[in-house]
């Protein structure tokens, strides 16, 4: 029987791990959330996605949480950033060729209140929506780049990120961060731009300890802020690598695994 009566914080990824396979928050989480505040436990949405479309997600209790966006290229609660790690432009500009080479490769450009593409691929367009709600097609990047902030490169592949997508561009790796962070996604962020990074800025806000925090995740883009948690759960669904480094392990988010351990924690806290 794993303690839980010393947490006090929750992370949890987005797709994968908190949303289902239909992109769904279920209602049982929402009610859980609010026995969660009764005992001042405080909670962290952690994504590869844009912050609008997270807060999209959690509109009902937007405003009681934090959320780390772009893989913790930024994290805000409500209006105030408190962390924000962009890639400098010159970087941009250097990498957007070199991923146009890749063929069936798309390419976004992630800044603070929108997102760029220039691709004109219908198929593409329909499912990047799903993750970033606010954006603009160009015809060029290179231009975006040079007059926008930019948080992360986001790239999709329509089969697999991971072979089609990182070989590529393997040897990038310095002084840049590169994260698949999905079946179809592999991202491009500023070094200090992850996800433990900027956990570990809501931890110092808050002065919670990596003792009283709960972290779930499913993929790579998870790994740092793992590693920041003691109690921390891969999904039944998780990448092989997440399974190996999470402390303890949850059903599937298909089947409530951040919810069936929500549970325990707050059934923990009434005893």
């Amino acid at each position: 029987m794993i303690d839980f009566s010393k947490v006090k914080l929750i992370v949890s990824d987005m797709d994968g791990t908190l949303l289902n396979s239909k992109g769904q928050v279920s209602p049982q989480f929402f009610q859980l959330f609010k026995k969660l505040q009764k005992h001042n436990i405080h909670f962290v949405a952690a994504s590869g996605r844009q912050y609008n479309s997270i807060v999209s997600k959690l509109s009902s209790i937007q405003n009681n949480i934090f959320v780390i966006a772009e893989n913790g290229a930024i994290a805000k609660k409500n209006d105030t950033i408190l962390l924000e790690n962009a890639i400098p432009a010159k970087k941009v500009i250097d990498i957007i060729p070199t991923l146009r080479k890749i063929q069936d490769t798309n390419i976004i450009l992630c800044a603070h209140d929108a997102a760029f593409i220039e691709s004109k691929n219908e198929k593409f367009i329909s499912l990047f929506q799903e993750y970033y709600h606010n954006f603009h097609i160009v015809d060029d990047l290179i231009e975006t780049a040079k007059t926008t902030t930019i948080l992360k490169i986001a790239n999709h592949h329509f089969k697999s990120s991971e072979e089609f997508i990182y070989p590529s561009i393997k040897h990038l790796k310095t002084p840049i961060l590169l994260k698949i962070s999905g079946q179809n996604w592999l991202d491009i962020s500023d070094q200090k731009a992850n996800k433990g990074n900027a956990l570990r800025e809501v931890q110092q806000i808050l002065k919670i300890t990596k003792e009283e925090t709960m972290v779930f995740g499913d993929y790579h883009n998870d790994l740092e802020m793992l590693h920041e948690a003691n109690f921390s759960f891969a999904m039944k669904n998780a990448h092989k690598d997440i399974l190996k480094v999470a402390n303890y392990s949850t059903e599937s988010n298909d089947n409530f695994g951040v919810e069936r351990v929500l549970e325990k924690l707050i059934e923990a806290k009434r005893n």
